[in-house]
């Protein structure tokens, strides 16, 4: 995954999410209601900043794979491709609201997603505790210098791998 370099800033913020309609209606079924719901929700990212690295329309619920610029929270990314995919979708089917979202809701309130990184959450786990302690850190790390490459087991990955890992900031 590629990192995003910005002003006070380095790193990612990639997420998947997935949303259902009110009511759990199964409305993508419609050929036409589905690839306009791609459609408007591709539209809305592209207006607010959000990257769509994948995006699936199914029956009932839409999955997607999107990436923020980190002043974005997630809530606010989702917010806004609710809201806009939803308002394009009842001007272009007023059909929707008469049929299926009489109280003109299209969206159910809640939404699932999970942070997506390159680095799994035990190695993170592990690369924290081994920073906080200076014999973990002289066992698993190598001296500048260092001509001789032991290997070492990672205990996050239960494999083995060379002790010169990338230097720890301080």
């Amino acid at each position: 995954m590629e990192l995003q370099s910005n002003n006070h800033s380095f790193g990612e913020a990639n997420f998947h999410i997935v949303f259902c309609p009110k009511y759990r209606h199964k409305i993508f079924e419609n050929e036409e209601v589905n690839k306009a719901c791609e459609m408007f929700l591709k539209e809305a990212a592209e207006r607010h900043g959000i990257r769509v690295r994948a995006l699936k329309v199914i029956k009932d619920h839409v999955h997607g794979f999107i990436t923020t610029k980190p002043s974005q929270s997630v809530s606010w990314a989702v917010h806004k491709l609710k809201g806009y995919s939803a308002y394009k979708l009842f001007r272009e089917f007023p059909w929707l609201r008469i049929e299926h979202f009489r109280r003109g809701h299209f969206w159910s309130d809640g939404y699932f997603y999970r942070s997506v990184g390159s680095t799994t959450d035990k190695a993170v786990e592990f690369y924290i505790k081994l920073s906080q302690d200076e014999e973990n850190r002289k066992k698993y790390y190598s001296q500048v210098g260092k001509e001789e490459i032991e290997l070492v087991k990672n205990p996050s990955k239960g494999s083995y791998a060379t002790k010169q890992l990338p230097p720890l900031f301080f």
